[in-house]
């Protein structure tokens, strides 16, 4: 990676403002469900801790509350369970701007800060320079660690890095890693799995891979745009009829540059999407019926050919794994990965990363990215805004 880390800079006795990406989801009574986005954030916060920093300020966003302040988007859940994970106490603020949250920090005896949420500010998602350099007057060194927000230019992740020495967090350093090295310099075969529900999302994502992958296995949603392009029937399942010809094109275009495509050949079908108890496992889908899953088919000729890898990329499930009935697949998946040796294994973030979650198989997989949308624009070849505005390793930062 050609951008500064945290590892690179002198920290003793200066003032860090850290982006962590702390959008967890929350149930109703506010208890937190999966907290994977704050213990991934530990490892940042602990080493700047043990390098002796003054303070480390947090800041994040939480949900959707469009520059408006609601109760229930407020960060204190996030708070106590960082101080459970830190074994330290977290000062919580109630506003992440002002001279009340200067004076705080000031006064504070406490070395972690968290801010407020960054989006009750419209600001924030404005990329307001004023809202940036209120946000920077906070510290000596800005730190950005949310790799999911890393492909928004926001006030906290793009705009704040014209007033501050910025670099990158251990997260950050360690999504560029793993992602960096599956597209540009891979241990071969590179076997990419995709699924979800539309092409439309996959398209740049195809094509650059099909500069780089080996085989690429197409499950889930948008198989059958690929099944119908190849004159398939596919009854009423899922399809994105202006994008007939386009998977056409990329299916052609796979040919010449010699990289397999292997798509479905067998389905778990049902009559409508709520009546689990209709399924049935077919190799043409009859008019009527919806496809949800892959097949016990489909699955043994995705396994043949990932046994043959040595990086595995997926983004997408390959079915409607939340529902138990269409999950079987997407599980298969999911343990014949885990199962690999000597494989590395890494999850693109999104409902391929909760999948994974589901099926409690985590702490098999080499790396699961921690940005859903992050993940899939790194993939297409894109730069991501947050990571791009970071200082470069040749440049002399003074703090």
């Amino acid at each position: 990676m050609n951008k500064l880390t945290i590892k690179d800079l002198a920290l003793k006795g200066k003032k860090l403002i850290i982006r962590a990406d702390f959008n967890v989801p929350l149930d109703d009574k506010l208890n937190i469900t999966d907290d994977r986005r704050i213990t991934e954030a530990l490892a940042t916060i602990q080493y700047a801790l043990k390098q002796g920093v003054l303070k480390v300020i947090l800041m994040s966003h939480l949900g959707r509350p469009d520059g408006q302040v609601v109760e229930s988007m407020r960060l204190t859940p996030v708070a106590k369970r960082l101080e459970k994970l830190l074994g330290e106490k977290v000062l919580k603020l109630d506003e992440c701007v002002g001279d009340a949250v200067k004076q705080a920090i000031a006064k504070s005896t406490q070395r972690v800060i968290l801010l407020e949420n960054l989006r009750f500010h419209k600001e924030e998602e404005k990329n307001n320079p004023e809202f940036a350099k209120q946000l920077a007057s906070l510290a000596d060194i800005y730190v950005n660690d949310a790799f999911g927000t890393a492909h928004r230019a926001h006030a906290s992740t793009e705009g704040i890095t014209k007033y501050l020495p910025s670099v990158a967090g251990l997260l950050i350093e360690k999504e560029i890693q793993y992602l960096g090295q599956a597209v540009n310099n891979p241990k071969r075969p590179l076997v990419v799995i995709l699924g979800g529900a539309k092409v439309s999302d996959k398209i740049k994502l195809i094509e650059n891979l099909l500069k780089r992958a080996d085989a690429i296995l197409i499950g889930g949603g948008m198989a059958y745009t690929f099944l119908k392009a190849q004159g398939k029937n596919i009854g009423n399942s899922k399809l994105e009829a202006d994008k007939v010809e386009t998977a056409k094109n990329l299916l052609e275009k796979a040919k010449q540059v010699k990289v397999e495509i292997v798509l479905t050949t067998d389905f778990c079908i049902v009559k409508k999407f709520d009546a689990p108890e209709t399924l049935k496992i077919v190799k043409d889908i009859p008019d009527g019926w919806e496809s949800l899953d892959i097949g016990p088919e489909t699955r043994k000729r995705f396994k043949e050919v990932l046994a043959k890898a040595k990086t595995v990329v997926w983004n997408g499930p390959v079915g409607v794994f939340e529902i138990d009935a269409y999950a079987q697949g997407t599980r298969d998946v999911a343990e014949f990965l885990a199962g690999l040796k000597g494989v590395t294994t890494i999850v693109g973030g999104g409902d391929s990363a909760a999948a994974v979650s589901k099926f409690h198989l985590d702490d098999k997989m080499t790396h699961i990215s921690t940005g859903g949308g992050a993940s899939l624009e790194f993939l297409e070849g894109k730069e991501l805004p947050g990571i791009a505005a970071l200082n470069e390793k040749k440049q002399s930062v003074k703090v």
